[in-house]
């Protein structure tokens, strides 16, 4: 089927996206060295290093490499926020914002290709385009500068918004493809759909299980460790649909 190729490739790239940009800016982030505020000019060199932002130092504190998945140094938004990372990732941003409004599309059409009627069809394509919307809109807005907390708020809402909807869509697609199993099975890889289950039912729980502890900010090291590897969890579920589906 034409539909299932195109959402083999389209989910592959909705992984690569994210993975490479993020990682990029990582990597960026500790070959070049950010000021903190040191006074520093842009541009300039500093004990050796070109120096090409400020405000944002990882190394600042004296940590030669950082690997925030298990150290929890620095978050993603501290990382990518910064030029010159942030005209690699809002690209990237933008790019899997526009996979993804295609990717919850070609599912809809695959289902009905299948022939499988269910009402929540209608929920995957709703919660999935709203999640991708954030997403885009999220990422314009980052590292946009404004002196106002309703301004910070909106920033969190809509990042937040992203995590609830692309969960959701998420979860509502596992749910119709368990419901629909033997009209699909000669198309996917049982085993991968079963993990992909329980990726997403992870990420439900860990979800509702860190809400509760968001706003304390003596546990920023505990979050930004869940942050990057919730991104993580997140992405992996399309990196999963490209094995899903047989060829």
């Amino acid at each position: 089927m034409d539909q299932i190729s195109f959402i083999r490739k389209i989910s592959l790239w909705i992984f690569i996206a994210p993975f490479i940009s993020v990682n990029l800016c990582l990597i960026l982030s500790q070959i070049f060295y950010y000021t903190g505020g040191s006074g520093v000019e842009p541009g300039s060199y500093f004990n050796g290093w070109m120096i090409f932002a400020s405000g944002d130092a990882i190394g600042e504190r004296g940590i030669p490499w950082i690997i925030p998945y298990f150290d929890g140094v620095a978050s993603i938004s501290r990382v990518v926020r910064v030029f010159p990372n942030y005209l690699i990732f809002k690209p990237a941003m933008w790019l899997t914002g526009i996979l993804l409004i295609r990717y919850w599309i070609a599912n809809k059409r695959l289902l009905e290709d299948l022939g499988i009627v269910d009402k929540d069809i209608k929920k995957i394509v709703y919660f999935g385009i709203s999640s991708a919307v954030f997403l885009i809109i999220h990422s314009i807005f980052l590292g946009v500068k404004f002196d106002l907390s309703i301004y910070k708020l909106f920033r969190r809402v809509i990042l937040v918004l992203f995590i609830i909807f692309e969960v959701t869509a998420q979860f509502y697609l596992i749910k119709i493809f368990f419901k629909n199993k033997d009209k699909i099975k000669e198309f996917i890889n049982t085993k991968i759909l079963f993990a992909k289950k329980i990726l997403v039912y992870t990420l439900i729980v860990t979800a509702i299980l860190i809400f509760p502890f968001l706003p304390f900010s003596n546990l920023k090291i505990l979050k930004h460790v869940l942050e990057w590897n919730y991104f993580l969890g997140v992405i992996t579920f399309y990196f999963l649909t490209y094995f899903m589906w047989k060829k």
